[in-house]
């Protein structure tokens, strides 16, 4: 989807109709069919996501997040609370009214209709002159690069074609919110990434205010201006990738956001905006420790990314044993046990001098400055 193939005019015939979203106290309630219990899927969630924003929902299964998005389409309604869009509250306005388009993990492509008929299916509901449907359809099959198989059926291309093609359904009706429900799930690992990077030069060049939804983090952090992470359906933090990756607000989103270490650690004082902390008898200074100050005196957690570790062969600060070495190729992983904790650190080591075996002792120099401390 490069800026080569696709003219000016065909950005413009999708824009300017995009909308902010907001979602004030939404809670949602389920009851269980054989318990008749009440299970709550969404709890009192709030977000306001700007207009032209792409905006995450991250997650493990069962957190919420997908609930969430079927109450922004309109295909659940909220136990309580409300939704907006574009200022507008959407309690009595039906799916099909709200100018939003839903991409699906599955495409949903009409398996009989080929690839210029499923595109211009929505289209063609709203009842549009022809001259217009045959020209905005055209538009989309040159953005999203699908010329010459218009004639084809979704069975006859590749996966990345029909998800080009689902896009392109979505996106020829001009819709104000564009919704993804884990779009590139069914993708092996290599199309899955590039049709990612297409997606978000997509939204971006057409200004489209995105909500996404996904438990790949990866994911998360390559396409989006903030992340929504949930948990048992209430929100755990937002903030931008950077934010959520280099400040998390509490143990559960630093573990569920890349990998971390969780080593525990007395609170020995503050010294302005420095903490000092005890790790195994040993005092450590924290130029940077986030927005937690437990109590002077108290037992709290470091939060320690791999790569504010390095591996030193010189006795340090702390030291222990390599248990494992993983070579990536741009790196290597090690798993240095230290006591009872397993400590995992990312080295890129440029001389075969500087790599450690397993069996082999090792020492922690840390980069305090990366370090959160954690209540």
């Amino acid at each position: 989807m490069s800026d080569t193939t696709a003219t000016e005019s065909t950005y413009k015939a999708f824009s300017g109709r995009s909308s902010n979203v907001t979602l004030k106290n939404v809670t949602k309630v389920f009851t269980s069919y054989d318990t008749k219990k009440e299970v709550v899927a969404v709890n009192n969630v709030n977000l306001e996501v700007a207009e032209g924003e792409m905006v995450t929902l991250l997650g493990p299964s069962g957190c919420g997040k997908t609930t969430t998005l079927r109450m922004i389409a309109g295909f659940e309604d909220p136990s309580s609370g409300e939704i907006f869009i574009g200022g507008i509250p959407m309690t009595t306005v039906p799916p099909n009214k709200r100018g939003i388009s839903l991409v699906f993990q599955s495409y949903a492509l009409f398996p009989h209709l080929d690839i210029w008929e499923n595109i211009a299916y929505g289209l063609r509901v709203q009842k549009l002159p022809k001259a217009e449907i045959a020209q905005r359809t055209q538009e989309a099959v040159e953005l999203m690069q699908l010329q010459g198989m218009e004639h084809r059926f979704p069975a006859q291309v590749s996966g990345g074609q029909q998800q080009r093609i689902a896009l392109a359904r979505a996106i020829v009706i001009e819709p104000r919110v564009l919704l993804f429900d884990e779009p590139l799930s069914n993708l092996d690992a290599k199309l899955r990434e590039k049709m990612r990077d297409e997606l978000r030069a997509l939204q971006k060049r057409l200004g489209i205010t995105s909500l996404y939804v996904t438990h790949d983090q990866s994911e998360a952090m390559a396409i989006s201006d903030r992340v929504v992470i949930m948990k048992d359906g209430s929100i755990m933090q937002v903030g931008t990738p950077r934010e959520i990756y280099e400040k998390p607000a509490n143990r559960f989103v630093a573990n569920f956001i890349g990998k971390a270490n969780f080593i525990p650690c007395d609170v020995v004082g503050y010294d302005g905006q420095e903490a000092m902390v005890a790790i195994y008898g040993k005092t450590l200074r924290l130029p940077k420790p986030g927005d937690n100050r437990p109590a002077v005196g108290s037992k709290a957690t470091l939060c320690v990314r791999p790569e504010a570790i390095r591996l030193s062969k010189d006795e340090t600060l702390l030291g222990g044993k390599v248990t494992r070495a993983t070579y990536y190729g741009s790196h290597v992983e090690y798993e240095v046990q230290l006591d009872d904790l397993s400590i995992i650190t990312e080295q890129n080591e440029a001389k075969e001098s500087e790599l450690f075996h397993v069996g082999e002792s090792a020492w922690f120099t840390f980069k305090p400055e990366l370090i959160r401390l954690l209540s």
